[in-house]
């Protein structure tokens, strides 16, 4: 295998080490989006139904490793040495079964078609299948165990280094806080599901029950919904999406945990987790008359959840961090927009 190259050899050298944040790289497009085009200046009206057409900036069904390949080249947002970052479209998976389709089955391909030879990427940081937003790849092992082992002491230290986008069903009682609680993988109903425990025991600890933490903030509020930043300080599956279930504002389009909230009333609460099946999220009427969207298209509705911003160390140990920035996905924009909330993104998400 080759060398990493001359940022890979500072890389390969790095030690723990954070200064004061670094400069935002500037944004670039993603999909078939031109990579360069000029934010319109203004307020900007929500564009009207959908119609047949799917959600903009979702990657076509049935792909195949071709198109898939033309997808993450168009995705591409950085490129440094040997780090390679791209802003994964929602609905990809980046592993799976043997024979699936997934970024990992074409990361070699990927590799060459980026000009790496025999220096494969590898993922060091990723997103879940449903979330949108950047994946971090490496060609150089020493700087993905570097960088992964940065990943695990920066939560041991809780301090974020991942900032996630979300949009909400509802409206935090609170404007900031933290969420904390335990949770485990459940097999209910032949489906895999992230269930909240109450009182973890030792025990339970020790048979795959994870104390979890998330930092959550309020960006912008209107029409019941809300842009919230969330900064994850632990791993779990699935764990920005229950943290937000059980604040009762569930992330639009997650039809797997919005089925824990039942109304009375309306008046939200809790549903006993063993009476929970995963379901389509339902919507309001008013909110969906907001988004243009028909009950058939708010059932196909993705996930609102987007890996915005990664920080990693300067090149040196008193160097500023790096800050990665994915642009949002159109649909998401476009959700902004209808709920008046576009104004306010630039503080968070632009």
């Amino acid at each position: 295998m080759r060398g990493c190259g001359s940022w890979g050899r500072v890389w390969c050298g790095w030690r723990p080490g954070l200064g004061a944040p670094a400069a935002a790289p500037k944004d670039t497009g993603f999909g078939t989006e031109a990579r360069h085009q000029p934010r319109p200046r203004g307020p900007r009206r929500c564009s009207g139904p959908l119609g047949d057409q799917p959600f903009p900036g979702l990657p076509p069904k049935d792909l195949s490793p071709e198109t898939l390949l033309g997808v993450l080249r168009t995705a591409v947002v950085d490129r440094k040495g040997p780090l390679v970052t791209l802003n994964k479209p929602q609905g990809l998976p980046v592993t799976g079964k043997p024979g699936e389709l997934t970024l990992f089955s074409v990361l070699p391909e990927l590799s060459q078609s980026l000009g790496l030879g025999e220096q494969e990427l590898q993922v060091v940081q990723a997103p879940g299948r449903e979330t949108s937003g950047l994946v971090l790849l490496s060609s150089c092992p020493q700087t993905a165990s570097r960088l992964q082992k940065f990943f695990i002491h920066s939560r041991r230290a809780q301090r974020p280094t991942a900032t996630y986008c979300a949009v909400t069903d509802g409206i935090p009682a609170t404007s900031e806080g933290k969420i904390q609680t335990a949770l485990k993988l459940e097999h209910i109903d032949g489906t895999n599901l992230v269930v909240p425990v109450k009182t973890p025991s030792r025990k339970g600890i020790l048979e795959g029950v994870k104390k979890t933490l998330s930092h959550f903030r309020v960006v912008a509020t209107g029409s019941g919904c809300a842009l919230v930043q969330l900064q994850p300080l632990t791993v779990f599956p699935s764990q920005l999406q229950v943290h937000m279930m059980l604040q009762l504002c569930p992330v639009l389009g997650d039809h797997t945990y919005s089925a824990g909230i039942g109304t009375i009333l309306g008046q939200r609460f809790l549903l006993p987790t063993e009476n929970t099946k995963p379901q389509r999220q339902v919507l309001d009427e008013a909110l969906l008359r907001r988004l243009h969207l028909t009950p058939a298209q708010a059932a196909q509705l993705p996930l609102h959840l987007h890996l915005h911003r990664l920080l990693l160390p300067g090149t040196r140990p008193r160097d500023a961090p790096i800050e990665l920035l994915a642009p949002l996905p159109p649909y998401f924009s476009r959700t902004l927009q209808c709920l008046r909330l576009r104004q306010q993104e630039s503080s968070l998400c632009s």
